[in-house]
């Protein structure tokens, strides 16, 4: 059987009897003068403090080398730690979170109520609606405190009844007045117009091209929908309902579903009524509509109203 080897480690020595041990080695001397003795307490005022150990006392000079030592020692850790920690940090790829930073804002702006464009808005939009009458639809305007509402005579072709839907989503029922298909001008009339605030109306002679201006309507269905642009020609002629009229052309956005909405000025005065289009092959709005002068429909809506 074999055994697991030589054995091995330190030599020991047995000191045989009588044998002459090696003397135990004393601390050197102190130099200097022993450090007096401390008196015994003595009840009464505390006792005073003790003198200093004289400076070439080599306990002193002890104490403050291994408190070097400590100190040398803790900045040494340190630094070594710090560095194993960004170490590991790259090596793991996990990166400390950046701190957040707040992105600089404007401060409020004070509370001085609507002015230019956005007060005019704000004005007319209580006064537009939305028609609904059959398949078809647009948008409208009311005229008078009596509950008629002024549209184009496409937007309700030959129903006699319409739904009218007001800025606050209330729908009411409506019926046709009557229409001027050459003008493609209709008036409605709500039964119980309650608190609905008629528009102020201005006179498109008064235009001029370049005038600021808002078409409001329900483009797409979209209603209180509010498009800004400028007058850009006066009496274009066009083909409006069943003959050439001449209209007031603007560059503000109209589509399908503003037809009888209101062409406002910059103050909030009806200039005209959103009509038609110029449309590209694929349709829609290419920067270039056409609204009836008012000064031209507000007669027409009042010989309907008066037959």
């Amino acid at each position: 059987m074999r055994g697991l080897g030589r054995p091995s480690g330190p030599d020991f020595r047995t000191v045989p009897p009588g044998a002459r041990r090696d003397p135990v080695q004393e601390p050197p001397p102190m130099l200097g003068p022993p450090p007096p003795a401390q008196p015994p307490p003595i009840p009464g005022p505390p006792t005073p403090a003790q003198p200093p150990p004289a400076q070439g006392s080599r306990p002193a000079q002890a104490a403050v080398g291994r408190g070097r030592l400590l100190v040398v020692a803790a900045l040494v850790a340190a630094v070594a730690g710090g560095a194993a920690g960004a170490a590991g940090a790259r090596l793991s790829g996990v990166s400390e979170p950046a701190p957040v930073a707040a992105l600089p804002r404007v401060a409020p702006a004070p509370s001085s109520g609507l002015a230019g464009l956005s007060a005019t808005a704000a004005r007319v939009l209580p006064s537009v609606v939305s028609v609904e009458a059959g398949s078809r639809g647009g948008s409208g305007f009311v005229v008078d405190g009596r509950g008629h509402i002024l549209t184009n005579a496409h937007v309700v072709g030959d129903s006699g009844l319409a739904t009218v839907v007001l800025s606050d989503g209330r729908r009411l029922s409506a019926r046709v007045v009557g229409a001027d298909d050459d003008e493609d001008l209709a008036v409605l009339a709500v039964d119980h117009p309650g608190d609905l605030a008629p528009v102020t109306l201005g006179r498109s002679s008064d235009l001029s091209v370049g005038d600021q201006v808002l078409a409001i309507g329900s483009p797409l269905g979209l209603s209180g929908t509010v498009t800004a642009g400028i007058v850009s020609a006066l009496d274009r002629e066009v083909r409006l309902g069943g003959a050439r009229r001449t209209a007031v052309q603007t560059d503000a956005s109209i589509n399908p579903g503003n037809s009888g909405g209101p062409l406002v000025n910059d103050r909030g005065e009806v200039v005209g009524v959103n009509t038609a289009i110029a449309a590209g092959r694929g349709g829609g709005n290419i920067g270039i509509g056409f609204a009836i002068p008012i000064d031209r429909a507000a007669p027409v809506a009042e010989r309907i109203m008066r037959n």
